[in-house]
């Protein structure tokens, strides 16, 4: 860790910073002048990326914490280190994400895929959120993806755990489901938010990035074809840092920007009663007291 985070500066959490589109939302925030705590999933990479983002910080102070967000216990520990490392949150970025080849379950049963997009970010928010570590008027961003086009969800019996995919797993549907299940989770958690604090969606597009060849299976041929028409995680980037920074945000809180412009959320989001089932269905999975509309 570097230095102390000044009480009158606001202060950023950006998950899955190590690189791509989360170092670069990261460098852009402290180029605009806000503090920043950068997390990796592991300690190896927190050190570099702290490195990194320091040495560009200008006057900006970051820090670097670790956390496998894949499993629970992790995610209960940055809570906890947060709560130890900064006065309070301003923005929290939830960018780390992965869309696994194959169906695995995390250690706590859930499937990998949706733990890490959807129940991952969900729990840590309520964790802040329960710690009263959010400032009164913070801002949270839910990073999206195209894919959501590619999502099969029941709408009567939504699973926003993803076990039932054990039997026919799709890369690309499996991924795009947990990010639908995130953004009908999001435009939930507007409603529910105290007064003052926003919660925003932000699908950046197809990146330039190492994700879709690390994802391996269709992804990684995805990431061959199209990578000539991929925007850089730089230009990717301008979408959650104007969520984060602007006076007042180009769209109201549970909406989608994309590719940073306003968009319209998929027609299901504004489906009331599926958007409360899904986030109630989430909090039980997660043992966490829903936050009462």
């Amino acid at each position: 860790m570097t230095g102390n985070m000044p009480a009158d500066r606001r202060i950023a959490v950006v998950t899955g910073a190590a690189g791509g589109l989360g170092q670069a939302t990261a460098q852009r925030l402290l180029a605009a002048g806000l503090d920043v705590v950068a997390v990796t999933r592991d300690a190896r990479g927190a050190e570099a990326t702290r490195r990194s983002l320091q040495d560009r910080a200008g006057g900006g102070v970051v820090h670097a914490l670790h956390a496998d967000l894949l499993r629970r216990d992790d995610v209960d520990a940055l809570g906890e280190r947060l709560r130890g490392t900064v006065p309070r949150v301003d923005v929290l970025i939830n960018n780390a994400g992965a869309a696994f080849p194959d169906y695995a379950t995390t250690a706590d049963g859930a499937e990998r895929t949706h733990a890490l997009n959807h129940l991952a970010p969900f729990r840590l928010t309520h964790l802040l959120l329960a710690s009263g570590l959010f400032a009164a008027d913070a801002r949270i961003i839910a990073v999206s993806s195209d894919l959501v086009s590619r999502a099969r969800l029941d709408t009567g019996d939504p699973d926003v755990t993803g076990t039932g995919w054990h039997d026919r797993f799709s890369q690309l549907t499996v991924y795009g489901t947990a990010k639908l299940i995130g953004l009908l989770a999001t435009a939930a958690l507007a409603a529910r938010l105290p007064a003052g604090m926003r919660v925003h969606s932000a699908n950046p597009g197809v990146l330039r990035t190492g994700f879709h060849a690390k994802a391996g299976g269709p992804l990684k041929a995805i990431a061959a074809v199209g990578g000539l028409f991929a925007a850089s995680p730089e230009k990717a980037a301008h979408g959650p840092v104007l969520l984060a920074t602007a006076a007042t945000p180009p769209v109201p809180s549970g909406g989608l920007l994309v590719k940073g412009r306003p968009a319209t959320p998929p027609a299901v989001t504004r489906d009331a009663a599926l958007t409360t089932e899904v986030y109630e269905r989430t909090a039980r999975a997660l043992g966490i007291a829903p936050i009462s509309a």
